[in-house]
């Protein structure tokens, strides 16, 4: 399968994550700059970490106008977001909201939601029919179950 993640990091948690993804799922990873590259791809990851109170993380403010602008029909795509669900609990990884609407305003087909069991907290809008709408990782809390949950995950590329 052709895959590329694409991945706006600032503290280097996410690119982490992203990089690990593409190891596993021998796929390209770019900077969430590179966008338009999706277009190369059937399939693409996007990721983001949560600033603020509920943003998206800075990488990917003008990429995600031109994501949108896209046309990513027939493309799978899953989104993965990187948060602490203790320190930002009524905002918790909201940022993959924004990855999510600009995907699905590019036509594209959204895969990977997953279980918001063994997670705390109090909010989050990236939450859809009581699932999240991808991949969370909570490196500041629960670090011991990125892994894990990685693995799991990957399942829907395979």
């Amino acid at each position: 399968m052709n895959i590329g993640i694409f991945y706006g990091s600032t503290t280097g948690v996410t690119e982490q994550v992203a990089e690990k993804l593409g190891s596993l799922l021998n796929a390209k990873v770019f900077h969430a700059g590179d966008i338009e590259k999706i277009l190369e791809f059937d399939t693409a990851i996007l990721a983001t970490s949560t600033w603020g109170i509920g943003d998206i993380q800075d990488d990917w403010i003008g990429p995600l106008e031109k994501l949108k602008s896209l046309n990513l029909a027939g493309k799978k795509i899953g989104i993965v977001g990187v948060g602490d669900q203790e320190a930002f609990s009524s905002s918790f990884v909201n940022g993959m909201r924004d990855l999510y609407i600009a995907a699905t305003e590019a036509n594209a087909t959204i895969v990977g939601s997953t279980s918001t069991d063994g997670y705390s907290f109090d909010e989050s809008t990236a939450i859809e029919n009581d699932k999240f709408i991808g991949l969370v990782i909570d490196e500041s809390n629960q670090s011991n179950l990125t892994d894990e949950r990685i693995e799991k995950w990957i399942v829907n590329f395979k």
